[in-house]
């Protein structure tokens, strides 16, 4: 598959922009070698609006459901999100810190948002994702190591057990091997 988008200023050009407030720099020199992947869904195993929106941009109506007084005053985003449609959304620049990852650790090297670009799946543990969800992120994973010197994919659940699940028993990591990278056994590197 060829890389047809170009990253500029760690924006994806052709890539919805949602700017986010929850984001800060990298610590200085720090590279980006991993991609965590999540699953997302507001109200949660509900799909379509525009409350992960809300939530990245720090505008979710607490009182619009009774879940969302639970997490509204969170401060977190993620770099991308690609919803069950495959449309894909950019909440914050590569070259940034996105607040994704919260207490982490990958490979004995803690606080993960500070070396990784976070990619949401609009999905939930209970839910198969998309075909074109798997297509998309494919897709924005190549985009991402052609510039970036990413060399390990992992899970939420990989960096920050048993706090975290996601992206969930629904999603088929096999699907990325099927695409000429390796297969997952539990959180596994790429070979370049």
């Amino acid at each position: 598959m060829s890389i047809d988008w170009a990253i500029t200023d760690g924006w994806i050009d052709g890539i919805r922009r949602v700017p986010s407030p929850n984001c800060d720099d990298r610590p200085e020199g720090q590279a980006v070698s991993l991609i965590v992947i999540h699953a997302i869904s507001l109200p949660p195993a509900q799909f379509g609006s525009d409350d992960i929106e809300r939530l990245f941009t720090n505008t979710l109506d607490p009182r619009a459901h009774p879940y969302f007084a639970r997490v509204h005053a969170l401060r977190v985003s993620a770099h991308f999100l690609i919803r069950r449609d495959g449309e894909m959304i950019q909440f914050v620049s590569c070259d940034r810190r996105a607040w994704h990852a919260g207490i982490s650790s990958w490979q004995g090297q803690p606080r993960c948002n500070d070396f990784s670009i976070g990619m949401e799946l609009e999905g939930c543990d209970e839910i198969p994702f998309e075909e074109i969800q798997y297509d998309r992120l494919i897709r924005l994973i190549r985009c991402v190591r052609a510039y970036y010197p990413v060399i390990a994919l992992a899970g939420h659940a990989d960096i920050a057990a048993p706090r975290k699940t996601d992206p969930g028993p629904c999603f088929t990591w096999q699907r990325l091997a099927i695409e000429g990278l390796p297969p997952r056994v539990a959180a596994w590197r790429i070979e370049r």
